[in-house]
């Protein structure tokens, strides 16, 4: 089974297999963790996720999938962009949330990740409660990273320490 880490930090600074980017649909930057993510990696990742829209995800991302791209510039191999449902566009459901961890994980697995770092998934701006996604994200890495042999790592870097704490709480509470 994978260590769960939690920590406060800045994701796109962590020397990982994997950065999992909470992207939207588009898959062509945006605020947040996705702005972050886009401009530490270079243009070269704009210019890849432009290409998996053309030939593969032309109607954008749904949420609760997951796809992986190179990293370019950033201390990881590659960046897994998933898609979170959007609370204050009535995307309630905390299994899709779920989905997303998941997914990211299969997709790690896939590409030979043997650590992954995650922020947040729906935190932010899609307005989900913090210790929902807590308890959704440890969920999945507790459940899938059960079945994932080669992952050993996965670390969750919260942009706040008030969000590592209710993640911390939540991991405790099993």
């Amino acid at each position: 089974m994978a260590t769960i880490e939690i920590i406060h930090g800045d994701l796109t600074t962590q020397a990982v297999d994997a950065i999992v980017n909470a992207a939207n649909s588009s898959l062509l930057g945006g605020g947040g963790v996705d702005g972050a993510i886009h401009r530490a990696a270079g243009p070269g990742l704009l210019a890849e996720c432009r290409a998996v829209r053309r030939e593969r995800l032309p109607g954008g991302l749904p949420a609760g999938e997951a796809v992986a791209t190179g990293a370019y510039n950033l201390p990881a191999r590659w960046v897994i962009h998933t898609v979170g449902p959007n609370r204050h566009a009535g995307e309630t459901d905390p299994e899709v949330l779920r989905r997303c961890f998941s997914a990211s994980l299969g997709v790690a697995e896939e590409v030979g990740a043997t650590s992954v770092a995650f922020p947040a998934i729906g935190g932010g701006v899609y307005g989900w409660d913090m210790a929902t996604v807590a308890r959704e994200g440890l969920a999945a890495a507790r459940g899938d990273g059960e079945g994932l042999s080669g992952i050993r790592v996965i670390r969750f870097v919260l942009f706040s320490e008030d969000a590592r704490a209710v993640w911390a709480e939540t991991a405790e509470r099993g």
